[in-house]
């Protein structure tokens, strides 16, 4: 897994947690934390999406030449 998408990973679990102990706590600061979570969550996705994607283009690239 890509470096970034494992940080992207961690800021939403931790993203996460603030959000539960403000919402806990009777803060709406949590509304906040829930879209951080949101947008590091489509970070990770995104970060590992693209390194799927290069690894087939490297893929095929290698079987290509192989021929």
């Amino acid at each position: 897994m890509p470096r970034l998408a494992l940080y992207s990973l961690a800021v939403c679990l931790l993203a996460v947690a603030a959000a539960v102990v403000s919402f806990v706590q009777g803060m709406w600061l949590g509304v906040v934390w829930v879209l951080i979570a949101g947008l590091s969550s489509n970070m990770a996705w995104y970060y590992i999406r693209k390194a799927k994607a290069e690894q087939a283009v490297q893929g095929s690239a290698q079987e290509s030449a192989q021929e």
